[in-house]
């Protein structure tokens, strides 16, 4: 079986798609005039402006439930695991991938705004990939083919998000774990889960709420002791800086061979960190109460770079500043050794290493002993973070699958079919939780990227066909800030058709509109 699934993940990830990564990251920006640098500020400023209501959660919320699925497992492992097989250079790529991705998570998430619903059961705001297919077609001809594709993304997501992704968040956890404190890793996959469906059964006004204390706190935590790592270093970073840069166009010596290899985990690992493209920043994007789909559009567009440009890089830095790396030229277990750091015990061939264990030397280096420990508290408060979001993805296209009007709520005594699915669905999350904590990390790696592979190929054509209504949102953004008003958003002056929540919205709350602008 892990056989047949490494090889279905090297189909999905084949060049092709590092090509299409690229390729839509340069052509976003180009069509939306470069905005990830045009609107920066704006990017800042908007985080702060919008607040929540009975129905949506506030701008800073929703970007705290994107970042919640964007900061987990690829930020510590997978920055090691892209160092580990592509080499420094692969660092240089995921900064790459992080200024292209911005563009997309615009366009991606300001379509997510524009095409959501409100849920006729709770109220809240829903909406994601699939609800953009849907509705961005409802007036054409091709209407049918797109809901079907949204209904397949909608399938796929639930079981990337419900089933695959979760895996790679709990072997983090209990791996890191059992090497700091040596705690069974069927025990952290059991608290682990008993803990998460405490968070789920809530819905997402406690999700929000969870990841808007959490985030920000592990995230400035674990950048702050790493950037204190690496100045104690400092002499070193001049080297740093050259080895990431000359090795990331095969100018390097030592890395030339593997040019390919630094391109193709640059891309894969920034993808995973960052999530630009894959389709999930949408879904906490339409949950947020803001006056115009653009404004949240930036806002996500700036989680990419929280995202990768400060915590991966925190981590690429800690470990190479520290040595705390080994470059293969293969499998860590069949590969032999290119290039060593000198920062990690002496290698031992045939051994898996590659993993969390560089960003624990890399602290050891600063705090003997300590180092395990500190990364994993941090993987523990990040990859839990992560499931917590993934979960409340799924719950989406779930909701999108049963229809608008499905009961999906928790009420354990009734027998309808969408409380019965949602039950299912938690359950089968905190499985895969457990399952993911006792499985060999390739397993979870490679169920993992199946699954962001997969929703990225999806997206990715689909908002390239799609793009249309999110160019003519930004530039009615511009227009209304040049005019020196806070934009409020009207589709069908726009000639937007199928944003139906839009055509009947009376305005954000009174207290969003009575902040002035700057």
């Amino acid at each position: 079986m892990t056989e047949t699934l490494s090889t279905l993940n090297g189909y999905i990830w084949s060049n092709a798609l590092v090509y299409l990564c690229l390729a839509a990251g340069v052509y976003f920006s180009v069509r939306t005039r470069f905005a990830q640098i045009r609107l920066f500020k704006d990017m800042v400023r908007l985080i702060w402006r919008g607040t929540s209501s009975q129905d949506g959660i506030s701008s800073f919320q929703a970007l705290a439930v994107s970042l919640a699925g964007r900061v987990g497992a690829g930020n510590i492992v997978g920055v090691a695991t892209a160092i580990a097989f592509g080499g420094p250079g692969a660092l240089f790529w995921m900064w790459g991938m992080a200024f292209l991705g911005a563009s997309t998570s615009f366009v991606e998430c300001t379509l997510g705004q524009i095409y959501k619903t409100r849920d006729a059961v709770t109220g809240e705001y829903r909406g994601g990939p699939a609800f953009y297919f849907r509705g961005a077609m409802a007036h054409t001809r091709a209407r049918g083919a797109f809901k079907v594709y949204g209904w397949i993304f909608a399938l796929v997501t639930l079981i990337a998000c419900g089933v695959l992704m979760p895996n790679i968040q709990a072997n983090s956890i209990s791996d890191s774990m059992n090497n700091a404190w040596g705690v069974e890793k069927w025990v952290v996959g059991t608290i682990t889960a008993a803990l998460l469906g405490f968070v789920i059964i809530g819905g997402v006004k406690r999700i929000a709420a969870f990841a808007a204390i959490v985030v920000p706190v592990m995230a400035t935590v674990y950048i702050a002791l790493a950037l204190i790592v690496v100045l104690l270093n400092i002499g070193d970073i001049p080297e740093v800086l050259r080895l990431v840069f000359s090795s990331a166009f095969g100018a390097d010596a030592a890395f030339g061979a593997i040019l390919g290899s630094a391109i193709m985990w640059g891309v894969k690992r920034g993808i995973y960190s960052n999530e630009a493209g894959q389709g999930t920043g949408p879904h906490a994007a339409a949950a947020a109460e803001v006056s115009h789909p653009a404004k949240q559009g930036l806002v996500q567009a700036f989680a990419v770079y929280i995202d990768t440009l400060f915590v991966c890089s925190a981590t690429g830095f800690l470990i190479l500043a520290t040595g705390a790396y080994r470059v293969f030229n293969g499998e860590a277990e069949t590969g032999g050794v290119m290039v060593d750091g000198g920062g990690l015990p002496a290698h031992v061939p045939g051994q898996a290493e590659v993993g969390a264990g560089y960003v624990q030397h890399g602290f050891d280096s600063m705090w003997a002993g300590a180092g395990a420990s500190f990364v994993a508290i941090s993987l523990a408060f990040f990859c839990f973070t992560t499931i917590v979001a993934y979960y409340y993805m799924a719950e989406v296209n779930l909701r999108f699958m049963l229809g608008e009007k499905a009961k999906l709520y928790i009420r354990p005594l009734r027998s309808t079919v969408g409380d019965n699915l949602q039950i299912l669905l938690q359950a089968v999350i905190l499985a895969s939780v457990v399952y993911g904590a006792i499985a060999t990390a390739e397993q979870a790696w490679t169920l993992g990227d199946i699954g962001v592979g997969t929703m990225a190929w999806l997206n990715l054509i689909g908002i390239l066909v799609l793009q249309r209504p999110a160019l003519k949102a930004l530039r009615d953004y511009e227009r209304q800030r040049k005019a020196g008003v806070d934009p409020v958003f009207r589709p069908a002056e726009l000639g937007i058709k199928g944003a139906t929540f839009w055509e009947t919205y009376t305005g954000p709350p009174a207290r969003e509109q009575k902040v002035p602008l700057p």
